[in-house]
């Protein structure tokens, strides 16, 4: 099956979450943010993840890249593609949907807990979060698990997102932890040592609760009927 896998240059790494959509046989091909004319065409596609980014949808330096990613999450939700986001994967698709993405009054970074109720267990737990924005979710979605900074993760028919990190693995953290990634850990007295000891310490759990939220993505979301067209008066 084919699949897209849209992320930012240099930081396209599904983690756990690709990890257990390639053994249920997608196949990827990497869409680069920065370059929307590169993009292949959506027709034949059986699946679409959209990864984080350091990026904020409301910025204007990349509005036209949020447009684009936009239009693509309109048609493919439109024709019933599955869509699975992540973080700004999250955002930019309830911008794109109706809803909203916005500078979230609290940020979560490091491992916090997720609360869902026991029909979505699969998405509470303890979970990898590196976010400053959240969104409202469009009118028509459920929101199916909160944390105190906001909505965790949303659905709309087969278009699923989670604003934390299921993808995240030791070496995913280890690499948001350089470059602007230790400046913000030091801005809020995250040690890197401490940030990674505790990232090995839960990918234990994290990591087949990645493989299990897949699992119930595939039956539960990407199975959703497709909506019966309404019929027009003759």
């Amino acid at each position: 099956m084919r699949a897209l896998l849209i992320a930012n240059a240099g930081d396209a790494d599904a983690g756990f979450i690709g990890q257990r959509f390639e053994e249920y046989d997608f196949s990827f091909t990497h869409v680069v943010r920065e370059y929307p004319n590169e993009w292949p065409a959506i027709d034949g596609i059986d699946l679409v993840v959209h990864l984080g980014s350091n990026w904020s949808v409301y910025w204007d330096d990349v509005s036209r890249n949020v447009a684009a990613e936009s239009e693509l999450i309109r048609e493919a939700h439109r024709r019933g593609i599955p869509l699975f986001g992540i973080c700004f994967g999250a955002q930019i698709m309830s911008h794109a949907l109706g809803g909203s993405a916005e500078r979230a009054k609290k940020a979560e970074i490091g491992w916090h807990d997720v609360i869902a109720t026991p029909t979505y267990k699969v998405l509470a737990g303890t979970w990898m979060q590196w976010h400053y924005d959240t969104f409202s979710a469009p009118a028509g979605a459920q929101v199916l698990a909160l944390s105190d900074a906001g909505p965790q993760a949303m659905q709309m028919g087969r278009s699923f997102a989670t604003q934390f990190h299921p993808e995240a693995n030791e070496a995913i953290v280890s690499r948001w932890m350089g470059g602007e990634g230790a400046a913000e850990l030091a801005a809020i007295d995250l040690m890197p040592s401490t940030l990674i000891e505790r990232t090995r310490s839960e990918v234990e759990r994290s990591g087949p609760a990645a493989q299990a939220l897949v699992d119930w993505y595939l039956a539960e979301v990407a199975s959703t009927p497709m909506p019966k067209a309404k019929r027009g008066r003759h």
